[in-house]
């Protein structure tokens, strides 16, 4: 498969305008969806602004630099800016779904008419047992999200010939709260992979950080199935994720942020806060990161001091400070404008050396922990250890994803019946 995403030139013109209106849909559904009333401000963080179109003789770029430390991962919108920055991995959701058909002269258009136009229901005898077929496998009411389940896997597998990493499926937020229905669920996606040959090694099942997320993960770590949890607000779910041997475990570090600079009454941020560390990203290489980073860095600490096999995931970065701040984490999700500035960023020579690692295994090995967090973490002590901000973030970005898939499945109601049927 070829790696251009782009339109033909026929349709250059109105695709824009899909483009322009996909991104800000993007944007807005990736908000955390309560409320917010600012009554605290901490102070305002300046990330290098200097950028060049050319590189000076003998200096590299900002993400140059970076990437000796982290692996940087484009957060992209992959149907234009595929080529400028490569993805390393994907993610296969519902809000991508909506995405794509909201461009269909996207590559991956076919692999979401596929799901509705099933084969193997064009070869059945009579039109009463297609119709019936059809309605099994997709459904007016997708009482099995079969449909939605085969267009999350049809694109995930895609991409899986586009990136040279893993591609992690989400899983339905709905079932969030039900062990049991998140492994029936991963097991039907997996199944569904391997009917389309691929193999179990190039995915993660992106599943949310709730106990019974928590657990679900430990279930299908335990039968080789590689998961990725999200939604991680707190050091319990970090730890807990760990416990588990989640592959893969996702903070949203500027969420974070956010909730501090509006709210107070968390116990770990307030914690924090005495400390002196601020809410918002101070780069003080003397002194320990900002309360947001906070969360990652013990994480870190704790996956690395106590040799859990979890790889520690940043994302909702909000400016190049925040992305040096957390050098050293495994991966960190990059928007395309701080990616663009990253390129466009010239570090000199003698300035090159000037970029930390802040987290490292060796750092790790002499962080402390206090008896209460090294616990092993059972349902009762995690909800006594879940704060208001992990409990309102957690909540919020559930409520977003049931909407993203409602609306996914609206979308395909209305485009089924397929074709000559």
């Amino acid at each position: 498969m070829s790696t251009s995403l782009h339109p033909p030139p026929s349709s250059a013109l109105s695709s824009s305008l899909h483009k322009a209106r996909l991104r800000r849909f993007i944007i807005s559904s990736t908000k955390p969806n309560f409320n917010l009333n600012s009554h605290r401000s901490f102070p305002q963080i300046r990330a290098s602004t200097g950028f060049s179109s050319s590189l000076d003789a003998g200096s590299t770029t900002e993400w140059d630099s970076v990437s000796s430390y982290s692996e940087i991962v484009p957060d992209t919108v992959i149907f234009d800016d595929f080529e400028r920055f490569p993805p390393t991995a994907a993610t296969v959701s519902s809000s991508l779904l909506l995405g794509i058909c909201s461009l269909p002269d996207t590559k991956f258009k076919n692999a979401v008419d596929l799901a509705l136009s099933d084969t193997q229901c064009y070869g059945q005898q009579g039109s009463d047992n297609k119709v019936s077929c059809f309605f099994n496998k997709v459904g007016m009411v997708f009482l099995d999200n079969y449909g939605f389940s085969f267009a999350l896997v049809n694109v995930g597998g895609d991409l899986t010939k586009l990136v040279p990493g893993r591609v992690s499926t989400e899983v339905d937020a709905r079932l969030a709260y039900d062990k049991h229905g998140i492994v029936s669920k991963v097991h039907d996606l997996l199944k569904l992979y391997n009917d389309i040959d691929i193999p179990p090694e190039r995915l993660l099942f992106k599943i949310p950080s709730t106990w019974q997320g928590i657990e679900a993960s430990s279930l299908l770590e335990a039968e080789g199935i590689q998961t990725h949890l999200t939604f991680v607000y707190s050091f319990c779910q970090a730890a807990a994720a760990a416990q588990a041997g989640a592959s893969v475990i996702q903070i949203f570090v500027g969420r974070l942020r956010d909730w501090a600079r509006h709210h107070s009454g968390d116990p770990e941020i307030e914690a924090a806060l005495k400390r002196g560390e601020d809410p918002g990203v101070a780069l003080v290489s003397s002194r320990p990161l900002s309360c947001f980073d906070f969360v990652v860095t013990k994480a870190y600490n704790y996956i690395h001091k106590h040799g859990y096999k979890s790889k520690l995931m940043a994302a909702a970065v909000r400016n190049k400070q925040d992305i040096f701040n957390l050098l050293g984490v495994d991966y960190i999700i990059t928007p395309l404008k701080l990616l663009q500035s990253l390129k466009e960023s010239v570090t000199p020579p003698d300035e090159k050396y000037s970029f930390l690692k802040r987290l490292s295994p060796q750092s790790a090995a002499t962080y402390s922990f206090s008896d209460e967090e090294l616990v092993k973490w059972d349902q009762y002590s995690f909800a006594s250890a879940m704060g208001p901000a992990a409990v309102q973030l957690l909540a919020a970005g559930l409520d977003g994803y049931v909407i993203q898939a409602k609306r996914v499945e609206e979308l395909f109601g209305k485009m089924w019946p397929p074709p000559n049927v």
